[in-house]
């Protein structure tokens, strides 16, 4: 049965009880420290999830691929309506590109907590670049780049 046909299914079991919902879907994801407690609707004003876990987007997006098997694999596809390439990325050449645009970055003084504004075009590397910036726990804002000066 696909997603799509369990939709209402699906959309059923968020509302009867959002936190094992959320609990279940986080099991998807590698967590270096699992959470304390699935939701706290008293920190901060808007409550906040998965208090005290800890985990890194980029070990999630690529690392965990790699370590499975499944480096060679298509990560990423790049297909510009505008300039026509087409290119893809695995997961092995993804991680290469991203572990070493974050040790440029940590040559660079940045470090976890620090901002990086990413100004680029939509291009395969503004992906790697926030990935990188995720990598070492930087914080990235991006500033699309794809405007003309006029």
């Amino acid at each position: 049965m696909s997603a799509a046909s369990r939709y209402h299914e699906v959309y059923a079991a968020w509302q009867k009880d959002p936190q094992a919902f959320w609990a279940e879907a986080a099991r998807e994801i590698s967590w270096f420290k699992p959470w304390d407690k699935v939701f706290d609707p008293y920190a901060g004003e808007y409550g906040r999830w998965f208090v005290g876990a800890e985990c890194n987007t980029c070990y999630n997006c690529l690392d965990r691929h790699v370590e499975s098997g499944r480096g060679a694999q298509k990560a990423l596809i790049y297909d510009s309506p505008v300039t026509k390439p087409v290119k893809s990325y695995s997961y092995d050449e993804m991680l290469l590109e991203v572990a070493t645009l974050a040790g440029v970055l940590l040559d660079m003084g940045v470090k976890k907590g620090d901002r990086v504004i990413v100004y680029m075009p939509m291009i395969p590397e503004a992906v790697m670049a926030m990935l990188a910036c995720a990598r070492i726990g930087a914080i990235h804002s991006v500033v699309f780049g794809g405007f003309a000066a006029a």
